[in-house]
């Protein structure tokens, strides 16, 4: 076999076990699900020929698609609902819908990802604790631009059975998004009416208006 084959092979064996470890495991580092696919693989990370994330990220649909059809659309069906739930309940923060259940690519590990936004991040602090919604504070970081990167609070709370994360930005966020950590392009995000357009789709005229 030919170099370039047999590194066209490499890149593919390691993205599809990236994407495995991503699904079984629930990572969300590329970096890290590289890491341990080179050591699955016994291939030397400072040497072989990487996957992009773009890569694995068509590996890991593939592999939900092979391995997790019927499923998969189901948890999607059921995240995209909750998530137009939680949207209309914390409309005061312009929501938006980001993530596994935007993308469509959603595991038993995924959760509902939304971009709030507030004039102060406490307002959503107060927000919660007025609803009885109790939750965990957490710090997410994000790229805007160049190699610059800005720190957010993360609110992460459970609905049901549905897990969710809400991260918490300064009103002039909203109309620029995050670059993406898949292809450093801007994070696609959705408004309630997407998302509503997202369960017609999938689901149905019932499935929006439940």
């Amino acid at each position: 076999m030919s170099n370039a084959r047999q590194s066209f092979a490499q890149r593919q064996s390691l993205a599809q076990e990236a994407a495995r470890l991503m699904h079984d495991q629930g990572i969300k580092d590329f970096r890290l699900a590289k890491d341990k696919a080179c050591a699955r693989l016994g291939v030397d990370p400072r040497k072989g020929n990487l996957p992009r994330n773009t890569e694995i990220e068509a590996a890991l649909a593939e592999h939900l698609r092979l391995f997790a059809g019927e499923e998969s659309a189901a948890r999607l069906a059921q995240m995209r609902q909750a998530a137009l739930s939680a949207m209309q309940r914390f409309a005061t923060f312009r929501p938006r819908l980001v993530g596994d259940a935007l993308s469509g690519m959603v595991t038993e590990h995924s959760d509902v990802q939304l971009h709030l936004f507030a004039e102060q991040s406490e307002m959503v602090d107060m927000f919660l604790a007025e609803q009885g919604i109790p939750f965990e504070l957490a710090e997410r970081r994000f790229r805007f631009g160049g190699d610059r990167y800005e720190h957010y609070p993360a609110f992460r709370f459970v609905a049901g059975d549905v897990g969710f994360e809400a991260v918490a930005f300064p009103l002039e966020r909203l109309r620029q998004s995050p670059r993406s950590l898949v292809d450093g392009q801007p994070m696609p995000r959705a408004g309630r009416a997407e998302v509503e357009n997202l369960l017609l789709q999938s689901c149905g005229p019932a499935a929006a208006t439940d």
